[in-house]
This record gives C-alpha cells, sequence and structure tokens, in this order.
C-alpha cells in the first residue's frame, strides 16, 4: 500500500468519524502556523513514537492528535507568545511526562473536566484505535521502510484531525462566501 492510498483511506475514515459526531466540518479549517509547524512537532515526537508504538500503539496516535489540539488551542489564545517556543512538542511532553502527556492537554491546555474529558478521551482513543486498524490491515511488513512511512504518515494525519477538531470546538468553521 503506497503513502498516499493509505493517507487517503485514513482521511476517509475520520472525516466520517468526526462528522458523523459534528465533531469536524466537512470542508475543515486551514491554519498555516498551526500546519507548519507539524514537520518539527514529527521530527521531535517520533523518537518518542517509535520506542512507544509496540508497547502502547494507540497512546502514540493519541498522543499526536492531542498535540494537535494543544497548538490549535495555543494559536487561538497567544500564539504570538507559543510560536516563540523553541521544541513545542518537548514544551507539552516535559509538563508532566510522556506517560501524562493527555491528561495534561486535556487539563491545563484544553481546561476539560469531567464528561467533557472522558467524551474526548473516548473521540480520540476510537480516532486512534481506527488508524492503528489500518496501519496492521495495511498489508505492509512491520519494521520496513514502508511501514515507518505509513506510520510517520498517520501521525500526520493524527496531528491535522487534532487540529480541525479543537478548531472546531474554538468556533471556527469554513464557510462558502456566495
Amino acid at each position: 500500500m503506497n503513502t498516499v492510498h493509505f493517507e487517503t483511506t485514513l482521511c476517509n475514515f475520520l472525516d466520517r468519524y468526526l462528522v458523523d459526531r459534528d465533531c469536524i466540518d466537512m470542508h475543515k479549517p486551514e491554519c498555516p502556523d498551526v500546519a507548519d509547524k507539524m514537520v518539527n512537532i514529527l521530527n521531535s515526537f517520533i523518537h518518542d513514537a517509535v520506542k512507544e508504538y509496540n508497547s502502547y500503539p494507540l497512546a502514540t496516535l493519541s498522543w499526536m492528535m492531542y498535540t494537535g489540539m494543544a497548538l490549535a488551542k495555543y494559536w487561538d489564545l497567544e500564539w504570538d507568545v507559543y510560536s516563540k517556543v523553541d521544541d513545542l512538542y518537548v514544551y507539552l511532553r516535559d509538563k508532566r511526562g510522556y506517560d501524562a502527556m493527555d491528561d495534561y492537554i486535556m487539563d491545563e491546555v484544553l481546561c476539560l473536566k469531567g464528561e467533557d474529558k472522558i467524551k474526548l478521551q473516548n473521540l480520540v482513543m476510537n480516532c486512534a484505535s481506527g488508524a492503528n486498524d489500518m496501519l496492521i490491515h495495511s498489508g505492509v511488513e512491520s519494521g520496513t521502510r514502508e511501514a515507518f512511512e505509513l506510520f510517520v504518515s498517520c501521525l500526520r494525519q493524527m496531528y491535522l484531525y487534532g487540529m480541525y477538531i479543537e478548531l472546531k470546538s474554538l468556533g471556527y468553521h469554513m464557510t462558502a462566501i456566495n
């Protein structure tokens, strides 16, 4: 399976799942400031991701989605401050450590509590589970260059969809101009 086909299939799944739950709009918002940080985030995150994926695949994929959400929130709040942080992934990770990164983002960045936090955890876990199933059933032999490329493309999409989810929750919508 090539990377483009994999990403298209993954995006179709995430679109259906998240649009059906009114978590994103079909026409996703553009946020170049946050999208442009993705390469730096991935370059930093990949070291932890490769170590953790075999033991904790859903957490690894989820953490990237939470990271996209956190950066979208930072963009909305004080991007002039956060855009200057040298490594935003390390900044987020080191607040409570890798294992508690999700809780830090939900508690301190997104300010979620109770039922809202549980709903987001379930949503992100279901997205990660679907993405992981696609990786497993891609037909690509694990440990190969192609498997790594699919994994990175999966992380990239999880980040972007995290950004889309948070932007929608903040009230950003793309609307047609007549």
